[in-house]
């Protein structure tokens, strides 16, 4: 069924050099397009709150700087996305607005992506003017406007004008009444387009790594029964500054809760398996950025600033570290050259090389389902259809204690065959009882 109520979202690509360009003197140009990135994020995300408190609304991202397919990989698949054609604004959102108005939507409305200020209810509110008004208007501050609506095609409104004027809206209300429509006016909101207009923006955690440049970080650790192992984890963990260490645990009896405490990390204790410990420490995880890590898995050296990094890239929705086993022998060497080329070039790591993306891609995917096994595997393959799951040069070691007791033939196609029936369909709960 066509939804009546449409959200059309002008969005450029955050490319340093290109994106919020007057703000560069302030913030830099990598610190420019970064926060445009988070601004982008902060309207997409209260256009789809709206869809989720059950509102028939479709969302499309006009978008320009970069293919239909990168956006989809940083804003997501839920989204309809139309390429803006050339012209100027007015040129612009005109096609955009014909464009919805054709597919059958009843009320339009168009926003930016530099109002922090905007909410869902906010967009809820100028629907419902839409229902009595012909026109609504969110005016800004500087005299432009950060958001229009209509019920009906009024190409008018944007005929040649002098966009990015102080008169912009001014002109459009001149029109407006010229035209003898109804308008209904909201409250006027900031935009972010100049450097004094940044002092509305710090303190806030959105936009932490703009003025900070110190992204957080969370590390996600389930554990049962992991005392023995944990503790040398929690070390090399903790080498990082500005991390937060959260201890999912799924009721050991023995030590864990005793070394993660003393180790300063968050012990959480939950129930019903591996991938819902995970799941509920992300939701108290004030990090942006989560990093889900095996108790018996190593990070390297730099790992906070090696996944910031890849994160930064706007491509890259995770990633994880190259595979490395903590034992000697040939038979580990040659797994870690088959794992570490399955996971580069299929983009398909595993659990135990430390999976990370950001919270928002986490939360956006609907976490890890909740599933005995195969939770990570579910996880990357969604990962996978969003957008590029990278694998850094850096090693995590991992314990070789899974071979050491199967040995190193029989673990290897012990977890092909998991991988090879859940392909096929075999339920997790019955690879579970195989695998175990």
């Amino acid at each position: 069924m066509m939804k009546e109520n449409h959200i059309l979202i002008f969005a450029r690509y955050p490319v340093a050099g290109q994106a919020k360009t007057r703000l560069i003197p302030a913030l830099g140009a990598e610190g420019a397009a970064r926060l445009h990135r988070r601004m982008t994020e902060h309207v997409v995300a209260a256009a789809r709150a709206l869809c989720d408190a059950g509102g028939e609304v479709c969302v499309t991202l006009c978008y320009t700087g970069a293919s239909r397919r990168a956006f989809r990989a940083w804003l997501g698949t839920d989204l309809r996305y139309v390429r803006q054609p050339s012209g100027d604004l007015g040129v612009r959102l005109t096609a955009a607005f014909r464009g919805a108005f054709r597919a059958g939507a009843e009320r339009v409305l168009a926003i930016g992506t530099d109002v922090p200020q905007l909410s869902s209810s906010m967009l809820r509110d100028a629907f419902s003017h839409l229902e009595k008004s012909e026109v609504v208007l969110g005016p800004a501050t500087d005299g432009g406007y950060v958001l229009i609506g209509m019920r009906t095609l009024q190409d008018a409104l944007f005929a040649p004008m002098e966009w990015g004027t102080d008169s912009v809206c001014r002109e459009t209300r001149m029109r407006v009444e010229r035209l003898g429509l109804s308008l209904t006016a909201l409250a006027k909101l900031p935009d972010v387009d100049r450097p004094e207009d940044l002092d509305m923006l710090r303190g806030d955690s959105l936009y932490v790594d703009v003025f900070e440049e110190k992204p957080s970080l969370s590390v996600i650790i389930p554990t049962l029964n992991e005392a023995d192992f944990l503790s040398r984890t929690l070390a090399t963990v903790g080498k990082a500054k500005g991390v937060e260490v959260i201890v999912a645990d799924g009721g050991s009896h023995d030590e864990t809760r005793s070394v993660a405490e003393r180790a300063g990390a968050v012990f959480l204790h939950v129930d019903g398996g591996r991938a819902a410990q995970q799941n509920a420490a992300a939701v108290i995880a004030r990090g942006r950025h989560l990093l889900f890590l095996h108790a018996d898995t190593l990070v390297p050296d730099g790992y906070a600033k090696r996944i910031r990094e890849a994160l930064e890239r706007v491509s890259v929705v995770a990633g994880a570290f190259r595979f490395r086993i903590d034992g000697d022998g040939i038979g580990f060497r040659v797994v870690e050259w088959g794992t570490n080329l399955r996971s580069r070039w299929l983009q398909c790591p595993y659990g135990d090389q430390g999976l990370f993306m950001e919270r928002r891609v986490f939360r956006e995917l609907g976490g890890f389902m909740i599933e005995p096994i195969m939770e990570d595997y579910d996880l990357v393959r969604r990962l996978r259809r969003r957008g590029r799951v990278d694998t850094l040069d850096a090693h995590a070691c991992t314990s070789a204690r899974r071979w050491a007791k199967l040995g190193v033939l029989r673990t290897t196609c012990c977890n092909q065959v998991m991988l090879l029936g859940y392909r096929v369909g075999f339920s997790p709960k019955r690879l579970a009882q195989f695998y175990r």
